[in-house]
């Protein structure tokens, strides 16, 4: 899907691209109201005014798809995106965090979030290279305290999450020796599940070794999304083929029992052209060149400019027809257990397309 925009480009001030489709977990921000115009009142009053879509989306066809679990994200703070009637066996309640100091914060409590009959999940996150590091070895003395502190914010759950996506290299014995300290801390009758990212074989040194991690889990959520990134050329956040490989590989290497297989329920943009940065002096005269800036004003004694720029715009986007054809996917290789990333950003005809069966 591609689109024209036309941007008011002022270099020496900050350049904000609003995105057209809700974030991933690899990027930063959250963008609400992003479907929603705004109009001005003749008394200045702001409203929100629903966008009328000018495209048609295709619509599943055939028998919904039948699944024995389903997990889906829901973020703290966001609690009001999920429905106890959606047909989600098990809500992840995202997330704990680990601060700089490596002490569990930002717990969610549990009762703000109604589940209905679904089973809930405390998700811990570490979202630094460094702290992760710091958490994971030993010798630092963190580790142990951190085991005990996330225990005790999952006495409030039915189960407990780890989504540690950033582990150093040389910490894989130490990833590996914390989940199986937390299997055992926690006990038998608690959940335990661990988030490993998408993968197509064993890597040489794998920090995330599927059949090791599935040792120590009951449930090995694979995080198949994320082919394309905010960083990346533009493309499917989650294509067919890129899905089955993946799929492929898991089911060689994780238990039937345990395996997880996650969709996007997210989509993302890509421009042609970059206006944001910071510039060597001969790269503004450059830009200003090539967009025949002819008008250079002081504000304050600093110069600045304005130009008018065509920048391209190209999105990848999942909807229910899309997500029903990954989920039809994983049914057709036998895989019982689907999860979503995440509550809130799906498209709502997806839910009719998906039955629990026990």
């Amino acid at each position: 899907m591609k689109k024209i925009l036309f941007i008011n480009g002022l270099i020496f001030f900050i350049f904000s691209f609003s995105p057209l489709f809700a974030k991933g977990k690899q990027d930063i921000e959250e963008i609400p109201n992003e479907n929603v115009e705004f109009a001005i009142k003749p008394d200045e009053e702001i409203i929100e005014k629903p966008l009328e879509p000018q495209y048609k989306l295709k619509i599943p066809e055939g028998n919904p798809v039948e699944v024995k679990e389903s997990w889906g994200y829901v973020m703290a703070g966001r609690e009001s995106e999920f429905n106890s009637s959606m047909p989600v066996t098990d809500v992840c309640y995202f997330s704990a965090e680990i601060n700089s100091y490596g002490e569990l914060t930002s717990i969610p409590t549990r009762s703000k979030l109604k589940v209905g009959n679904a089973r809930c999940h405390l998700v811990v996150v570490c979202d630094s290279r460094t702290l992760t590091h710091f958490i994971l070895d030993p010798d630092f003395g963190i580790r142990s305290k951190l085991l005990k502190d996330i225990v005790k914010a999952g006495q409030a759950y039915d189960g407990v999450q780890i989504d540690f996506e950033l582990v150093p290299a040389r910490d894989k014995k130490n990833f590996i020796n914390f989940i199986s300290d937390l299997r055992y801390m926690l006990g038998e009758k608690k959940w335990f599940s661990v988030c490993v990212p998408a993968r197509f074989r064993l890597l040489s040194d794998d920090i995330y070794p599927y059949a090791e991690i599935a040792k120590y889990c009951d449930r090995v959520f694979v995080m198949a999304y994320d082919e394309h990134w905010s960083g990346s050329a533009p493309g499917a956040i989650a294509s067919i083929d890129f899905c089955k490989k993946v799929a492929e590989y898991a089911q060689n290497s994780i238990p039937e029992k345990k395996l997880i297989m996650g969709l996007p329920f997210y989509g993302r943009t890509w421009a042609n052209e970059t206006t944001a940065g910071a510039w060597y002096f001969s790269g503004a005269n450059r830009i200003m060149t090539e967009h025949s800036v002819t008008d250079v004003t002081y504000e304050d004694e600093i110069p600045t400019f304005k130009y008018t720029a065509q920048i391209e715009v190209t999105g990848f986007f999942n909807d229910a027809y899309s997500d029903v054809k990954l989920a039809r996917l994983y049914e057709g290789m036998g895989i019982k257990k689907i999860g979503f990333w995440r509550i809130g950003q799906e498209d709502p005809e997806f839910w009719n397309w998906l039955v629990i069966k026990k």
